[in-house]
């Protein structure tokens, strides 16, 4: 069965069925994506991160659906009812929703009516009027009145028949699976407002009565209208909407049924019973079913793609370009409390704190210049970080004051995004890290290293804290969990660890290593002092060859005694360079960044048996640049004087910013005015956009142009093509398209109207129905 997965896997990332195979081996015997991704390269044939990420998650789903076929064979068997072709059917099943359709009449359940029925022996009838519907319901059903059973009228015996055949109705597997595509192809997702909600939930008023098909709802409005259930402001349902209504509609999917099983009306007797039967089988039992698939079908897709956007997000901000070892004033902004203020080191050591009190409502001004011209004076400041929350643009202009009344500090100011440091800040980890400094400060020394190294900081942070998800409050936090967990790996092992530096929390998500084994290589480095080399990595207690090989690339000694152990080069190939020194007569050390040297040289004369192609040319230029960081050139966008506050933004200003979160529907950008303007997916390139992520990421420094303002509702809205004209007044508050009336409903141009309208209205539009969908 393990090549049936292989090749399934191996066809859904686009690889071959040898190099899943390979890969899955190495995953079993515990190697991380990281360690296979960077240094097992000939042996999977060079699959990338996000391939051998998709191949993990795939794995482990097919393993379980596998685990599950096996459960469902032994339970039918052991029943014995499992014929050859049932058991060809669980086999070829190739999803959890197919195997459970195939299970379902052979599912131990609660004793039905159905159940009871044929206790009552009332099978034979029901397969009588089935088989041959000639026969005469109320007549045949006379011989089966028995009052010791519970049949006590023909009434009674033609129920339990009746039963017994819904039941058998509904659980056929080939049907469920035609009349589940039919209804997801048809269907609509509908939203009412529960009575007396109208105020409480004014900002979900485009949903009071919405329409959209199930085929092309997108998945952020999906989230919206779950959330809105959950809040018990929305009432929600699946429905496919028909032309008409009335009891003599017979409903699409009854067609469907009656199709399957073969009933039809040739004005035989029991025709008009059957007829009731499938009916019954269709409102009782599978409209309820198909209405609970797809629904769960839907949020599992809208979570799925939320998570998703939530870890690409994730991804960007923790890659984002860090300003370096420079010694930073982080400032956490306030008004009444005022302005939390530390100092911190090269390496983030904390120098100095306190608090200043610039802005309202104290304006000491100059006694905070005052202060701030001592600590810069005293530590040779060249940074300062200011958090982008309460009073930030107040003290970012404070201090664009206080670098123009003293220039010879060249300071630089950035403003940062400061979600999750006050989650930081009364952590146990802060706690134990900053035992001596009060929560307040500890936050102006998270935003002050966040500058430092974006990564380094982040990741003592839970990543759905951040704060540039979209609905992960909604989502399966077990599933978002994982996601995010795998990212950060992902991240922290592309950049590399400095060993004698790093936190534990960085140093935990580091490739193979263990809670345990960080708290000893910590407890190693206070009680023995730096590491000088990674072999000293093995007189760690509990560190074994195998923890060894799968972290000891990813974490770097810098100013060691071998100038390898700085680079990604891994310590199994350290041969492989000492090779080339020894035969171009050179020392170790002097090869290391000579670029014209080593981009003379043949990678293939260096290929050995257990050294390949790919992992000599991966050794080879990192030599060139070695412990390389695959972050960007730092860079911060440039906020306009006199624009902080949303009443300052005019139509057709261009102003540069922030890109503070992605989402399926479009950016948001932070230009320094408290509140982030939204440029719509449709307003971001000249170009169509499928995806926003393929046009910016978070912390990407973007230029917009205001083209609408909406002071009471606090909304903004950009676009990124600076040629755009600004909207007529005429053409703002248009609405989003609601749900048709009754007599509409259902009509086959609705959808596509629908959509049309969404793609073509005004901005104001555009922000009514997507800026709400925000993830908060």
């Amino acid at each position: 069965m393990s090549s049936v997965i292989n090749e399934t896997i191996a066809g859904e990332i686009g690889a071959r069925s040898e190099q899943v195979a390979a890969t899955v081996a190495l995953l079993d015997e515990g190697a991380t994506v990281p360690f296979i991704a960077r240094y097992r390269k000939e042996v999977t044939g060079a699959l990338d991160d996000s391939q051998l990420r998709r191949l993990q998650e795939r794995l482990m789903y097919l393993r379980e659906l596998e685990d599950r076929r096996q459960v469902i064979l032994k339970s039918i068997d052991e029943q014995g009812k499992l014929t050859d072709a049932l058991a060809g059917q669980i086999h070829s099943a190739d999803s959890k929703t197919t195997l459970e359709d195939l299970y379902l009449p052979y599912k131990p359940k609660r004793r039905t009516r159905a159940q009871i029925a044929r206790e009552a022996g009332l099978e034979p009838l029901a397969d009588m009027l089935f088989d041959d519907p000639g026969r005469k319901p109320e007549t045949e059903a006379e011989a089966f009145i028995d009052a010791d059973k519970g049949v006590d009228d023909v009434k009674a015996a033609l129920d339990g028949a009746r039963h017994i055949l819904i039941e058998r109705f509904s659980e056929s597997a080939e049907l469920l699976g035609k009349l589940r595509e039919y209804f997801a192809d048809q269907a609509s997702i509908q939203s009412e407002v529960v009575p007396g909600k109208e105020n409480e939930g004014a900002k979900y008023r485009d949903y009071f009565e919405f329409s959209e098909a199930v085929s092309k709802v997108p998945s952020h409005r999906v989230m919206a209208l779950f959330r809105a259930r959950t809040e018990g402001i929305l009432s929600v349902k699946v429905d496919i909407l028909l032309d008409e209504d009335g009891p003599a509609v017979r409903h699409p999917c009854e067609v469907m049924i009656a199709k399957h099983w073969q009933i039809s009306d040739q004005g035989r007797a029991a025709d008009k019973w059957l007829q009731d039967v499938v009916r019954w089988a269709w409102k009782v039992k599978l409209h309820t079913h198909l209405q609970t698939d797809v629904m769960t079908q839907l949020r599992e897709q809208a979570e799925e793609d939320a998570i998703d956007v939530f870890a690409r997000n994730v991804k960007d901000l923790l890659l984002a370009p860090p300003a370096g070892k420079q010694v930073t004033i982080g400032l956490d902004p306030g008004l009444r409390t005022g302005v939390k203020m530390c100092v911190v080191s090269e390496t983030g050591k904390v120098l100095d704190h306190g608090a200043i009190f610039p802005t309202a409502p104290q304006h000491k001004t100059q006694e905070a210049m005052a202060v701030l011209k001592v600590m810069c004076e005293k530590y040779q400041v060249k940074l300062i970080s200011i958090g982008n929350g309460t009073a930030s643009r107040e003290t970012d202009q404070f201090v664009a004051d206080f670098s123009k009344a003293f220039p010879q500090f060249k300071l630089q100011r950035v403003m940062v995004n400061e979600a999750g440091a006050s989650i930081y800040s009364a952590s146990e980890f802060a706690s134990q890290e900053l035992p001596d400094l009060d929560v307040t400060i500890r936050g102006a020394v998270s935003i002050a290293r966040r500058l430092q190294d974006p990564l380094a900081e982040l990741v003592k942070i839970e990543p759905k804290s951040i704060g540039v998800g979209q609905y992960q409050h909604d989502v399966s936090q077990v599933k978002l969990s994982r996601s995010l967990d795998a990212v950060v790996e992902d991240c922290v092992n592309a950049v590399g660890v400095d060993l004698n530096s790093a936190s534990a929390p960085l140093l935990k998500q580091v490739s193979g290593l263990s809670t345990t084994q960080v708290s000893n290589i910590l407890d190693f480095r206070d009680a023995q002092g730096r590491f000088s080399s990674r072999a000293e990595l093995k007189k760690v207690p509990r560190f074994g060859d195998k923890t060894f090989e799968q972290a000891a690339g990813f974490l770097r000694i810098q100013d060691g005694d071998n100038p390898l152990d700085a680079s990604a080069v891994h310590p199994e190939s350290y041969s492989v360079v000492e090779t080339i020194a020894k035969q171009h007569g050179r020392e170790l050390r002097s090869l290391i960044g000579d670029a014209d040297f080593l981009r003379g040289l043949r990678a293939e004369d260096y290929v050995t048996e257990q050294f390949g192609l790919l992992t000599v040319k991966d050794i080879l230029k990192e030599l060139e640049k070695p412990g390389r960081d695959p972050r960007g050139e730092f860079r911060t966008a440039a906020l306009k004087e006199g624009v902080e506050e949303i009443k300052h933004l005019t139509p057709g200003m261009v102003l540069e910013g922030t890109v503070t979160n992605v989402t399926n529907f479009g950016a948001f950008v932070d230009v320094g005015v408290h509140q982030d303007g939204l440029v719509h997916i449709s307003a971001m390139s000249d170009k169509f956009v499928k995806d926003p992520h393929s046009v910016v990421s978070a912390g990407q420094i973007v230029k917009v142009k205001v083209l609408e303002v909406d002071l009471e509702r606090k909304r903004i809205g950009m676009s990124m093509r600076l040629d755009d004209p600004i909207p007529d007044a005429s053409e703002k508050g248009h609405k989003p398209t609601r749900r048709p009336a009754a007599s509409t409903r259902g009509k086959k141009d609705f959808g596509a109207a629908a959509q049309n309208k969404r793609q073509t209205g005004t901005m104001a539009a555009l922000f009514e129905q997507a800026l709400k969908n925000k993830g908060k």
